[in-house]
């Protein structure tokens, strides 16, 4: 058995509303990206946590498709996922209560319903499906 590790570093200055921080990714891909509390909570350009969740998501669930279909003999051209996280806020505080997927693929030789099995399949084995288990999910897919 042998463990991958990935790491990221997130820091916060100040309260709650009028703080800031930086993220930054053990690769450097993000490096000093900065987040508040407008562009987590409010609809503010910039970058969150649940933005970063959707991402991690997205790739992991297309490229985990994408293998799926491949073992399964048909040739991927490509699979395209977006994953939206919901944050709902609510009088206790906010909660991620639903993340939905929306997969797209050019794959040769697979009807629409398998390729909807496949996805709906992904979404129970893909490693960041796994981890948020604990979240409602649906997925839907469609052939291009």
């Amino acid at each position: 058995m042998t463990d991958i590790l990935r790491s990221s570093e997130a820091s916060w200055h100040g309260d709650l509303r009028t703080g800031k921080g930086m993220i930054t990714s053990g690769s450097d891909v993000l490096k000093d990206t900065p987040y508040t509390f407008v562009t987590r909570f409010e609809d503010n350009s910039g970058s969150n946590p649940e933005e970063l969740l959707a991402a991690a998501h997205a790739a992991c669930f297309s490229m985990a498709l994408a293998n799926l279909l491949s073992r399964k003999e048909h040739f991927v051209h490509h699979v395209r996922t977006r994953a939206t996280v919901v944050l709902t806020k609510e009088a206790t505080g906010s909660t991620i209560t639903k993340i939905t997927l929306e997969t797209f693929g050019k794959v040769e030789d697979v009807a629409a319903d398998a390729f909807k099995t496949a996805a709906e399949e992904t979404m129970r084995t893909c490693i960041v499906s796994q981890a948020l288990s604990a979240i409602p999910m649906e997925v839907t897919a469609t052939l291009e």
